[in-house]
Protein backbone atom coordinates (compact mmCIF):
# COMPACT_ATOMS: atom_id res chain seq x y z
CA UNK A 1 0.00 0.00 0.00
CA UNK A 2 1.21 3.68 -0.84
CA UNK A 3 2.57 5.20 2.67
CA UNK A 4 0.77 8.37 2.22
CA UNK A 5 -1.92 6.47 1.58
CA UNK A 6 -1.74 4.31 4.79
CA UNK A 7 -1.40 7.61 7.11
CA UNK A 8 -4.35 8.51 6.32
CA UNK A 9 -6.65 6.06 5.70
CA UNK A 10 -8.35 4.02 8.43
CA UNK A 11 -10.17 1.39 9.42
CA UNK A 12 -10.86 -1.02 12.64
CA UNK A 13 -8.74 -4.15 13.69
CA UNK A 14 -9.47 -6.68 15.81
CA UNK A 15 -8.32 -6.02 18.93
CA UNK A 16 -7.05 -9.50 19.93
CA UNK A 17 -4.08 -8.66 17.41
CA UNK A 18 -2.37 -6.20 20.08
CA UNK A 19 -3.35 -7.94 23.24
CA UNK A 20 -0.18 -9.26 24.91
CA UNK A 21 -0.68 -12.98 26.60
CA UNK A 22 -0.14 -11.30 30.08
CA UNK A 23 -3.14 -8.94 28.65
CA UNK A 24 -5.13 -11.82 27.39
CA UNK A 25 -4.99 -13.77 30.44
CA UNK A 26 -6.33 -10.68 32.62
CA UNK A 27 -8.99 -11.19 30.01
CA UNK A 28 -9.75 -14.26 30.75
CA UNK A 29 -10.02 -13.86 34.57
CA UNK A 30 -12.63 -10.41 34.08
CA UNK A 31 -14.40 -12.65 32.17
CA UNK A 32 -14.49 -15.64 34.58
CA UNK A 33 -16.19 -13.37 37.35
CA UNK A 34 -18.28 -12.03 34.94
CA UNK A 35 -19.78 -15.44 34.19
CA UNK A 36 -20.49 -15.60 37.92
CA UNK A 37 -22.36 -11.91 38.19
CA UNK A 38 -24.27 -14.17 35.53
CA UNK A 39 -24.91 -16.90 36.61
CA UNK A 40 -26.49 -15.05 39.66
CA UNK A 41 -28.05 -12.51 38.22
CA UNK A 42 -30.94 -14.31 36.11
CA UNK A 43 -33.76 -11.08 36.88
CA UNK A 44 -33.25 -7.60 37.65
CA UNK A 45 -33.84 -8.09 41.28
CA UNK A 46 -31.02 -10.51 41.75
CA UNK A 47 -28.67 -8.70 39.77
CA UNK A 48 -29.04 -5.69 41.64
CA UNK A 49 -28.66 -7.72 45.15
CA UNK A 50 -25.87 -8.36 43.31
CA UNK A 51 -24.92 -4.52 43.03
CA UNK A 52 -25.41 -3.12 46.26
CA UNK A 53 -23.96 -6.11 48.07
CA UNK A 54 -20.74 -5.84 46.11
CA UNK A 55 -20.98 -1.71 46.82
CA UNK A 56 -21.09 -2.36 50.24
CA UNK A 57 -18.39 -4.79 50.37
CA UNK A 58 -16.18 -1.90 49.13
CA UNK A 59 -17.13 0.70 51.91
CA UNK A 60 -20.43 2.48 49.61
CA UNK A 61 -23.10 3.93 52.15
CA UNK A 62 -27.12 3.95 51.90
CA UNK A 63 -28.19 7.46 50.75
CA UNK A 64 -31.05 7.14 53.43
CA UNK A 65 -27.97 6.93 56.53
CA UNK A 66 -26.56 9.83 54.50
CA UNK A 67 -29.39 12.55 54.58
CA UNK A 68 -30.55 10.85 58.13
CA UNK A 69 -26.73 12.24 59.02
CA UNK A 70 -26.77 15.38 56.98
CA UNK A 71 -23.68 14.46 55.30
CA UNK A 72 -21.06 15.33 54.97
CA UNK A 73 -20.49 14.82 51.42
CA UNK A 74 -16.43 15.13 51.49
CA UNK A 75 -14.72 14.09 48.22
CA UNK A 76 -14.32 10.31 47.72
CA UNK A 77 -17.59 9.62 49.71
CA UNK A 78 -19.22 6.22 48.37
CA UNK A 79 -22.93 6.28 48.09
CA UNK A 80 -25.37 3.70 46.97
CA UNK A 81 -29.28 4.39 46.30
CA UNK A 82 -31.57 1.38 46.02
CA UNK A 83 -34.88 2.00 44.14
CA UNK A 84 -37.45 -1.14 45.35
CA UNK A 85 -34.97 -3.85 44.64
CA UNK A 86 -34.95 -3.45 40.69
CA UNK A 87 -32.53 -0.34 39.63
CA UNK A 88 -29.73 1.46 42.05
CA UNK A 89 -27.48 4.15 41.54
CA UNK A 90 -23.62 3.86 42.68
CA UNK A 91 -21.87 7.45 43.09
CA UNK A 92 -18.21 8.75 44.28
CA UNK A 93 -18.42 12.46 45.18
CA UNK A 94 -15.99 14.61 43.63
CA UNK A 95 -13.89 17.49 44.00
CA UNK A 96 -16.11 19.63 42.71
CA UNK A 97 -19.74 20.31 43.59
CA UNK A 98 -22.47 17.86 41.65
CA UNK A 99 -24.09 21.28 40.64
CA UNK A 100 -20.76 21.46 37.80
CA UNK A 101 -22.10 18.28 36.42
CA UNK A 102 -20.83 14.53 36.70
CA UNK A 103 -19.93 11.92 34.45
CA UNK A 104 -22.24 8.93 34.15
CA UNK A 105 -22.55 5.66 33.00
CA UNK A 106 -26.25 4.65 32.61
CA UNK A 107 -27.61 0.59 31.72
CA UNK A 108 -30.30 -1.46 32.43
CA UNK A 109 -30.21 -4.87 34.15
CA UNK A 110 -33.70 -5.86 32.73
CA UNK A 111 -33.50 -8.45 29.99
CA UNK A 112 -36.46 -9.91 27.71
CA UNK A 113 -38.22 -13.08 29.22
CA UNK A 114 -41.54 -14.99 30.16
CA UNK A 115 -43.75 -13.30 33.30
CA UNK A 116 -46.33 -15.79 34.92
CA UNK A 117 -49.60 -14.43 34.46
CA UNK A 118 -51.64 -13.82 37.78
CA UNK A 119 -54.01 -17.11 37.43
CA UNK A 120 -50.85 -19.21 35.63
CA UNK A 121 -51.31 -22.77 36.29
CA UNK A 122 -53.63 -24.97 34.65
CA UNK A 123 -53.86 -28.86 33.68
CA UNK A 124 -54.69 -29.97 29.74
CA UNK A 125 -53.98 -33.38 28.39
CA UNK A 126 -52.59 -35.22 31.46
CA UNK A 127 -50.53 -32.00 31.94
CA UNK A 128 -50.03 -28.96 33.74
CA UNK A 129 -48.35 -26.31 32.35
CA UNK A 130 -47.93 -22.53 33.39
CA UNK A 131 -49.24 -19.25 31.35
CA UNK A 132 -47.26 -16.56 30.19
CA UNK A 133 -46.80 -13.16 29.14
CA UNK A 134 -43.58 -12.39 26.87
CA UNK A 135 -41.43 -9.10 28.34
CA UNK A 136 -39.16 -7.35 25.49
CA UNK A 137 -38.60 -8.03 22.69
CA UNK A 138 -38.36 -11.73 21.88
CA UNK A 139 -38.63 -14.30 18.97
CA UNK A 140 -40.93 -16.56 20.60
CA UNK A 141 -39.74 -19.65 18.64
CA UNK A 142 -36.62 -19.32 20.43
CA UNK A 143 -37.85 -19.95 23.54
CA UNK A 144 -39.57 -23.57 22.67
CA UNK A 145 -37.70 -27.06 23.79
CA UNK A 146 -34.83 -25.30 25.72
CA UNK A 147 -34.58 -25.92 29.61
CA UNK A 148 -36.48 -23.06 31.60
CA UNK A 149 -36.19 -21.89 35.34
CA UNK A 150 -38.37 -20.00 37.50
CA UNK A 151 -36.62 -17.49 39.27
CA UNK A 152 -38.78 -14.72 41.10
CA UNK A 153 -41.22 -14.22 44.65
CA UNK A 154 -44.33 -14.79 45.90
CA UNK A 155 -45.88 -12.93 48.74
CA UNK A 156 -48.18 -14.96 50.62
CA UNK A 157 -51.49 -14.17 52.69
CA UNK A 158 -49.83 -13.69 56.17
CA UNK A 159 -47.22 -10.77 53.75
CA UNK A 160 -43.87 -13.19 54.34
CA UNK A 161 -42.11 -12.69 50.55
CA UNK A 162 -41.02 -16.16 49.42
CA UNK A 163 -38.07 -15.97 47.51
CA UNK A 164 -38.11 -19.04 44.68
CA UNK A 165 -35.25 -20.26 42.32
CA UNK A 166 -36.10 -23.66 40.50
CA UNK A 167 -34.02 -25.22 37.82
CA UNK A 168 -30.37 -24.09 38.25
CA UNK A 169 -28.43 -26.84 40.43
CA UNK A 170 -28.11 -30.21 38.97
CA UNK A 171 -30.94 -31.95 41.67
CA UNK A 172 -33.65 -29.35 40.51
CA UNK A 173 -36.09 -29.85 37.69
CA UNK A 174 -36.16 -27.74 34.72
CA UNK A 175 -39.08 -26.91 33.04
CA UNK A 176 -40.23 -26.52 29.03
CA UNK A 177 -42.49 -25.22 26.13
CA UNK A 178 -43.01 -27.92 23.60
CA UNK A 179 -43.66 -27.36 19.61
CA UNK A 180 -44.92 -29.18 17.12
CA UNK A 181 -43.93 -32.51 15.49
CA UNK A 182 -42.09 -31.62 12.21
CA UNK A 183 -44.29 -34.48 10.78
CA UNK A 184 -47.61 -32.96 11.64
CA UNK A 185 -46.34 -28.96 11.27
CA UNK A 186 -47.57 -28.73 7.51
CA UNK A 187 -49.76 -25.79 8.25
CA UNK A 188 -47.26 -24.22 10.31
CA UNK A 189 -44.54 -24.23 8.10
CA UNK A 190 -46.68 -22.35 5.84
CA UNK A 191 -47.30 -19.44 8.37
CA UNK A 192 -44.68 -16.46 8.81
CA UNK A 193 -41.71 -16.76 11.22
CA UNK A 194 -43.04 -14.75 13.55
CA UNK A 195 -46.77 -16.44 13.93
CA UNK A 196 -45.13 -20.10 14.07
CA UNK A 197 -45.42 -20.03 18.02
CA UNK A 198 -47.72 -17.27 19.19
CA UNK A 199 -47.81 -15.50 22.77
CA UNK A 200 -50.88 -17.51 24.46
CA UNK A 201 -48.45 -20.87 23.09
CA UNK A 202 -45.73 -20.02 25.52
CA UNK A 203 -47.20 -22.53 27.94
CA UNK A 204 -44.21 -23.92 30.77
CA UNK A 205 -44.84 -27.64 31.13
CA UNK A 206 -44.72 -27.97 34.82
CA UNK A 207 -45.90 -32.02 35.48
CA UNK A 208 -47.87 -35.10 34.75
CA UNK A 209 -48.39 -37.12 37.77
CA UNK A 210 -51.91 -36.64 39.43
CA UNK A 211 -52.61 -36.42 42.98
CA UNK A 212 -53.61 -39.97 44.46
CA UNK A 213 -57.11 -39.36 45.97
CA UNK A 214 -60.09 -40.16 43.79
CA UNK A 215 -62.51 -37.54 42.92
CA UNK A 216 -60.49 -34.54 42.81
CA UNK A 217 -61.25 -32.06 39.74
CA UNK A 218 -57.52 -31.28 37.90
CA UNK A 219 -55.57 -34.26 39.93
CA UNK A 220 -52.10 -33.03 38.04
CA UNK A 221 -52.69 -29.18 39.10
CA UNK A 222 -53.69 -30.01 42.60
CA UNK A 223 -50.70 -32.51 43.06
CA UNK A 224 -48.24 -29.43 41.57
CA UNK A 225 -49.93 -27.08 44.10
CA UNK A 226 -49.84 -29.36 47.07
CA UNK A 227 -46.14 -29.95 46.26
CA UNK A 228 -46.01 -26.09 45.85
CA UNK A 229 -47.55 -25.74 49.63
CA UNK A 230 -45.22 -28.48 51.02
CA UNK A 231 -42.00 -26.58 50.08
CA UNK A 232 -43.14 -22.98 49.92
CA UNK A 233 -46.12 -23.04 52.39
CA UNK A 234 -48.05 -20.95 49.56
CA UNK A 235 -51.26 -21.05 47.92
CA UNK A 236 -53.06 -20.82 44.33
CA UNK A 237 -54.25 -17.43 45.05
CA UNK A 238 -50.43 -16.49 46.38
CA UNK A 239 -50.01 -16.20 42.31
CA UNK A 240 -51.77 -13.16 42.63
CA UNK A 241 -49.07 -11.15 44.46
CA UNK A 242 -46.00 -12.90 42.91
CA UNK A 243 -43.77 -11.50 40.37
CA UNK A 244 -41.94 -15.02 38.77
CA UNK A 245 -39.73 -14.91 35.54
CA UNK A 246 -39.59 -17.78 33.29
CA UNK A 247 -35.49 -17.63 32.18
CA UNK A 248 -33.04 -20.30 30.82
CA UNK A 249 -32.10 -22.34 32.65
CA UNK A 250 -27.99 -23.04 32.82
CA UNK A 251 -24.94 -21.04 33.19
CA UNK A 252 -23.09 -18.93 30.98
CA UNK A 253 -20.45 -20.91 29.19
CA UNK A 254 -17.16 -20.09 27.00
CA UNK A 255 -18.03 -21.05 22.91
CA UNK A 256 -15.45 -21.84 20.51
CA UNK A 257 -12.15 -24.01 20.51
CA UNK A 258 -10.10 -20.92 21.14
CA UNK A 259 -12.71 -19.83 24.00
CA UNK A 260 -12.75 -16.20 23.01
CA UNK A 261 -16.61 -15.82 23.02
CA UNK A 262 -19.41 -16.31 26.18
CA UNK A 263 -22.96 -17.71 25.44
CA UNK A 264 -25.13 -16.63 28.03
CA UNK A 265 -28.70 -15.71 29.07
CA UNK A 266 -29.49 -11.74 29.46
CA UNK A 267 -25.96 -10.09 28.25
CA UNK A 268 -28.23 -7.51 26.61
CA UNK A 269 -27.40 -5.33 28.76
CA UNK A 270 -25.84 -7.14 31.97
CA UNK A 271 -22.85 -7.33 29.98
CA UNK A 272 -22.56 -3.49 30.31
CA UNK A 273 -23.72 -3.36 33.91
CA UNK A 274 -21.06 -5.53 35.04
CA UNK A 275 -18.61 -3.32 33.26
CA UNK A 276 -19.80 -0.28 34.68
CA UNK A 277 -19.84 -1.49 38.01
CA UNK A 278 -16.11 -2.73 38.07
CA UNK A 279 -15.26 0.64 36.56
CA UNK A 280 -16.66 2.79 39.11
CA UNK A 281 -15.12 0.29 42.18
CA UNK A 282 -11.56 1.45 40.18
CA UNK A 283 -12.60 5.05 41.31
CA UNK A 284 -11.53 7.07 44.62
CA UNK A 285 -11.05 10.77 44.56
CA UNK A 286 -12.86 12.13 41.42
CA UNK A 287 -12.33 15.83 40.18
CA UNK A 288 -16.17 15.25 39.17
CA UNK A 289 -18.67 13.25 40.41
CA UNK A 290 -19.01 10.01 38.92
CA UNK A 291 -22.39 7.99 38.93
CA UNK A 292 -23.11 4.68 37.61
CA UNK A 293 -26.91 4.28 37.11
CA UNK A 294 -28.58 0.29 36.66
CA UNK A 295 -32.14 0.42 35.65
CA UNK A 296 -35.19 -1.63 35.26
CA UNK A 297 -37.61 -1.44 32.36
CA UNK A 298 -35.65 -0.64 29.26
CA UNK A 299 -36.90 -3.80 27.34
CA UNK A 300 -39.98 -2.38 27.12
CA UNK A 301 -39.94 1.33 26.82
CA UNK A 302 -38.28 2.49 30.60
CA UNK A 303 -41.90 3.09 31.45
CA UNK A 304 -42.56 2.39 35.42
CA UNK A 305 -41.05 3.59 38.42
CA UNK A 306 -38.26 1.69 38.40
CA UNK A 307 -37.59 2.96 35.02
CA UNK A 308 -35.13 5.03 33.45
CA UNK A 309 -38.24 7.52 32.81
CA UNK A 310 -38.96 7.46 36.63
CA UNK A 311 -37.60 10.47 38.51
CA UNK A 312 -35.37 8.37 41.08
CA UNK A 313 -32.11 9.25 39.79
CA UNK A 314 -33.06 12.94 39.71
CA UNK A 315 -34.49 13.32 43.25
CA UNK A 316 -31.14 10.87 44.25
CA UNK A 317 -29.39 13.97 42.99
CA UNK A 318 -31.52 16.74 44.64
CA UNK A 319 -30.81 14.55 47.78
CA UNK A 320 -27.72 14.92 47.17
CA UNK A 321 -26.91 18.65 46.27
CA UNK A 322 -29.42 19.31 49.55
CA UNK A 323 -26.85 17.94 51.83
CA UNK A 324 -23.83 19.61 49.52
CA UNK A 325 -25.21 23.18 48.89
CA UNK A 326 -26.75 25.37 50.83
CA UNK A 327 -29.57 27.20 49.79
CA UNK A 328 -30.95 24.39 47.96
CA UNK A 329 -32.78 25.42 44.89
CA UNK A 330 -34.08 22.81 42.01
CA UNK A 331 -32.17 24.88 39.69
CA UNK A 332 -29.12 23.02 40.60
CA UNK A 333 -30.59 19.71 39.92
CA UNK A 334 -30.65 20.87 36.32
CA UNK A 335 -27.81 22.49 36.37
CA UNK A 336 -25.58 19.06 37.17
CA UNK A 337 -27.96 17.18 34.75
CA UNK A 338 -27.17 19.77 31.98
CA UNK A 339 -23.47 19.64 32.94
CA UNK A 340 -23.07 15.98 32.94
CA UNK A 341 -21.53 13.66 30.59
CA UNK A 342 -22.94 10.17 29.88
CA UNK A 343 -22.15 6.84 28.29
CA UNK A 344 -25.92 5.38 27.53
CA UNK A 345 -24.13 1.73 28.37
CA UNK A 346 -25.87 -0.68 26.25
CA UNK A 347 -25.34 -3.12 23.45
CA UNK A 348 -25.07 -3.02 19.87
CA UNK A 349 -25.98 -5.76 16.87
CA UNK A 350 -22.54 -6.98 15.86
CA UNK A 351 -21.98 -8.31 12.33
CA UNK A 352 -23.17 -11.80 11.89
CA UNK A 353 -22.04 -13.52 8.31
CA UNK A 354 -24.77 -15.75 8.42
CA UNK A 355 -26.95 -13.11 7.68
CA UNK A 356 -24.76 -10.23 5.90
CA UNK A 357 -27.97 -8.74 3.86
CA UNK A 358 -29.00 -7.02 7.21
CA UNK A 359 -25.54 -5.36 7.82
CA UNK A 360 -24.17 -2.72 6.30
CA UNK A 361 -20.51 -3.78 6.96
CA UNK A 362 -18.83 -0.43 6.26
CA UNK A 363 -20.43 1.01 9.25
CA UNK A 364 -21.43 -1.55 11.20
CA UNK A 365 -19.78 -3.59 14.74
CA UNK A 366 -17.68 -6.24 14.37
CA UNK A 367 -17.26 -9.13 17.05
CA UNK A 368 -13.50 -8.85 18.41
CA UNK A 369 -12.66 -5.19 17.50
CA UNK A 370 -13.32 -3.85 21.00
CA UNK A 371 -16.08 -1.23 22.54
CA UNK A 372 -19.17 0.07 20.34
CA UNK A 373 -19.56 3.97 20.22
CA UNK A 374 -23.25 4.22 18.78
CA UNK A 375 -23.44 7.65 17.87
CA UNK A 376 -27.57 7.00 17.09
CA UNK A 377 -29.98 4.14 17.18
CA UNK A 378 -33.79 4.69 16.51
CA UNK A 379 -35.24 3.73 13.23
CA UNK A 380 -35.91 4.62 9.88
CA UNK A 381 -34.65 8.48 9.88
CA UNK A 382 -33.27 8.39 12.74
CA UNK A 383 -36.69 8.22 15.08
CA UNK A 384 -36.75 8.01 18.65
CA UNK A 385 -33.24 8.19 18.78
CA UNK A 386 -30.34 10.39 20.34
CA UNK A 387 -27.89 11.64 17.87
CA UNK A 388 -24.85 12.20 19.64
CA UNK A 389 -23.09 15.39 18.43
CA UNK A 390 -19.49 15.51 17.16
CA UNK A 391 -17.71 17.38 19.90
CA UNK A 392 -18.86 15.03 22.47
CA UNK A 393 -17.96 11.84 20.12
CA UNK A 394 -14.30 13.84 19.44
CA UNK A 395 -14.10 14.04 23.46
CA UNK A 396 -14.69 10.26 24.06
CA UNK A 397 -12.13 9.29 21.16
CA UNK A 398 -9.52 11.34 22.82
CA UNK A 399 -10.20 9.53 26.12
CA UNK A 400 -10.19 6.32 24.42
CA UNK A 401 -7.22 7.11 22.49
CA UNK A 402 -5.25 8.68 25.22
CA UNK A 403 -6.32 5.22 27.04
CA UNK A 404 -5.43 2.57 24.72
CA UNK A 405 -8.64 1.24 24.62
CA UNK A 406 -9.99 -0.87 21.47
CA UNK A 407 -12.96 0.52 20.06
CA UNK A 408 -15.10 0.86 17.23
CA UNK A 409 -18.08 2.52 15.56
CA UNK A 410 -21.03 1.17 14.07
CA UNK A 411 -24.89 1.15 13.43
CA UNK A 412 -27.63 -1.20 14.49
CA UNK A 413 -28.18 -2.06 10.85
CA UNK A 414 -29.05 -0.70 7.22
CA UNK A 415 -31.11 1.88 7.18
CA UNK A 416 -34.98 0.50 7.09
CA UNK A 417 -33.57 -2.79 8.01
CA UNK A 418 -35.26 -2.32 11.44
CA UNK A 419 -34.63 -0.29 14.74
CA UNK A 420 -34.20 0.09 18.24
CA UNK A 421 -33.09 2.35 20.88
CA UNK A 422 -31.78 2.81 24.21
CA UNK A 423 -31.69 4.72 27.58
CA UNK A 424 -29.75 7.69 25.99
CA UNK A 425 -32.44 9.91 24.16
CA UNK A 426 -33.54 10.32 28.44
CA UNK A 427 -30.34 11.71 29.59
CA UNK A 428 -30.36 13.80 26.25
CA UNK A 429 -33.86 15.42 27.33
CA UNK A 430 -32.12 16.56 30.71
CA UNK A 431 -29.42 18.22 28.03
CA UNK A 432 -26.67 15.92 28.88
CA UNK A 433 -23.88 14.92 26.48
CA UNK A 434 -24.99 11.29 25.67
CA UNK A 435 -23.44 8.65 23.38
CA UNK A 436 -24.15 4.67 23.77
CA UNK A 437 -21.67 3.09 24.12
CA UNK A 438 -21.19 -0.27 24.84
CA UNK A 439 -20.48 -3.90 23.92
CA UNK A 440 -21.57 -5.65 20.52
CA UNK A 441 -23.38 -8.85 20.68
CA UNK A 442 -24.55 -11.61 18.11
CA UNK A 443 -27.86 -12.84 18.71
CA UNK A 444 -29.41 -10.39 20.42
CA UNK A 445 -32.56 -10.99 22.63
CA UNK A 446 -32.42 -14.78 21.80
CA UNK A 447 -32.14 -17.06 25.00
CA UNK A 448 -28.54 -17.67 24.74
CA UNK A 449 -26.51 -14.36 23.11
CA UNK A 450 -22.80 -14.33 22.41
CA UNK A 451 -20.09 -11.63 23.21
CA UNK A 452 -16.39 -11.12 22.67
CA UNK A 453 -13.96 -11.57 25.52
CA UNK A 454 -12.16 -9.02 24.23
CA UNK A 455 -14.72 -6.62 23.82
CA UNK A 456 -15.86 -7.27 27.25
CA UNK A 457 -13.01 -6.28 28.91
CA UNK A 458 -12.61 -3.06 26.57
CA UNK A 459 -16.34 -1.79 27.47
CA UNK A 460 -14.76 -2.28 31.46
CA UNK A 461 -11.08 -0.27 30.44
CA UNK A 462 -13.70 2.60 28.32
CA UNK A 463 -16.22 3.33 31.32
CA UNK A 464 -12.91 3.12 33.65
CA UNK A 465 -11.52 5.56 31.41
CA UNK A 466 -14.32 7.89 31.49
CA UNK A 467 -15.02 7.89 34.64
CA UNK A 468 -11.37 8.55 35.49
CA UNK A 469 -11.04 11.53 32.74
CA UNK A 470 -13.10 13.26 35.48
CA UNK A 471 -10.12 13.51 37.36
Amino acid sequence: MDKKYDKIAFEFESAWKNITPEVQKEIFLFAEKYKEFLNHGKTERECIKQIIQRAKEKGYQDIQDIIKDGGPLSPGTKIYANNRGKSAALFVIGKEPIEKGMHIVGTHVDAPRLDLKPFPLYQDGELAFLKTHYYGGIKKYQWTTIPLALHGFIINKEGKTIEISIGESEEEPVFYITDLLPHLAEKQYQKKLKEGITGEELNVLVGSIPYREEDIENPIKYNILQLLHAKYGIEEKDFLTAEIEVVPAGKARDIGFDKGLIGAYGQDDRVCSYSALMAIFDVEEPSKTVAAFFVDKEEIGSVGNTSMQSRFFENVIAELIAIQSEPFHYLKVQRSLTSSKVLSGDVGAAFDPNFPEVFDQRNTAFSGKGVLICKYTGARGKSETNDANAEFLAEIRKIFEENHICWQIGELGKVDAGGGGTIAYIFGNYGADVVDCGTPVLSMHAPMEVVSKVDLYMTYKAYQAFFNASK
